[in-house]
């Protein structure tokens, strides 16, 4: 009983939003709590927004060794869910005039002209149907010299558009070729232009110092780990926030009429449906389901399968916006990190979760979709 006792002491809420109501928090209680004491996950934030209000909850630690428990302050690593930014500063930038997602790769690095990545768009690169680009560069690619030279030998498996192949490198050359195209380093037009436009306060590439005690420690094998350099990391999966700023993100993307114009075309067109893929549609970064949708098609589309295995891409022509109901979700991990986010924008509702341990994606997935169900009407 006292080590059952200990076990519970570590998952009380540190800190409640003023505004989360006892639906809410039981609705996350009942779901995120178990899950935790499962995969024995050290700390977490989730974070839900109803009709334009926001719940947020704390539970955990955020650093075992230090004691300190996550709060509204604690940053995460969010992993592969910084795609859906860097997808939305490619949209921006064609928004400005600056780029055309029909554009090739060869418009801003003249030096892969004639290269077999080359015959990819903007476009292919943001929905991962490039032709078979590799999950993750080769381990001896340190610099972007080593980038090029590896794209310029590059040779396609199969024409752009007709598979799916999801990639670390396709999203870091998405972001790489926008920030050629809008004139500047990647990393500071992230930071300085596309967050505070979107209203984002609380999400970093390049983690200040006056917020570094405040960047959680990752676990993994019970170790503390944070993530490492790697070319188009930054692009790929290097954001780290607070859950009120990845809300943020969320709020922005279901109520873009809110933002001012260019950005709001540059949000819409992140939710535009380009590629059917199983029984998921993929935007440009965000993948797309009807709501409601059955929990064994939602994990399908979340599954190993679909993130380590080719998979046939179905052009949508022309593409389109959901005509019904529709949740976007996408998942992010690092070594020590895990992250889901998913919205249904017709219904108001939408959903973050933060955990300083990169534990089992379906897991993740189950528990945000009982908290949807529970709290979205049909």
């Amino acid at each position: 009983m006292l080590l059952l006792a200990a076990a519970w002491c570590c998952f009380t809420p540190t800190a409640l939003h003023a505004s989360g109501d006892a639906a809410i928090r039981a609705a996350v209680e009942r779901t995120f709590l178990p899950l935790m004491r499962q995969h024995d996950v050290p700390g977490m934030a989730v974070g839900v927004t109803v009709n334009g209000r926001q719940h947020i909850f704390y539970y955990g630690t955020a650093d075992k060794a230090a004691g300190k428990p996550v709060n509204a302050d604690t940053l995460f690593e969010i992993g592969s869910v910084s795609k859906m930014f860097t997808a939305t500063f490619a949209a921006y930038a064609q928004a400005q005039g600056k780029l055309w997602l029909a554009d090739h790769p060869s418009r801003f690095m003249p030096e892969l002209r004639g290269a077999a990545i080359d015959n990819a768009t903007i476009l292919n690169l943001g929905t991962y149907t490039a032709g078979g680009l590799p999950l993750h560069f080769p381990n001896t690619i340190k610099t972007n010299a080593d980038m090029t030279a590896f794209l310029q030998k590059w040779k396609a498996a199969v024409p752009p558009g007709t598979r799916r192949d999801y990639s670390n490198p396709s999203a870091g050359l998405l972001g790489h070729l926008t920030a050629l195209a809008m004139g500047g380093d990647f990393t500071a037009l992230m930071q300085d232009d596309l967050l505070p436009k979107l209203g984002i306060a609380g999400c970093f590439i390049r983690v200040p110092e006056t917020q570094i005690p405040h960047y959680a420690s990752g676990y993994r094998d019970n170790n503390p780990v944070r993530m490492g350099k790697a070319v188009f990391a930054d692009e790929a999966f290097g954001l780290k926030c607070n859950a009120a700023g990845l809300l943020r993100f969320v709020e922005a993307n279901m109520q873009p009429e809110k933002l001012d114009p260019a950005m709001r075309r540059a949000v819409e067109q992140t939710q535009v449906g380009y590629f059917k893929v199983g029984g998921m549609v993929q935007g440009l970064g965000w993948e797309q389901y009807p709501w409601p949708v059955a929990l064994k098609r939602l994990t399908a589309g979340n599954s190993l399968d679909m993130a380590l295995k080719p998979q046939i891409a179905r052009p949508i022509d022309p593409p389109l916006r959901p005509a019904q109901p529709a949740l976007f979700n996408k998942t992010g991990s690092t070594r020590g990190f895990g992250t889901y986010v998913a919205f249904v924008p017709q219904k108001n509702i939408g959903i973050v979760m933060l955990a300083n341990r990169a534990f089992s994606t379906p897991a993740r997935v189950e528990a945000a979709h009982a908290v949807l169900e529970a709290l979205a009407p049909r």
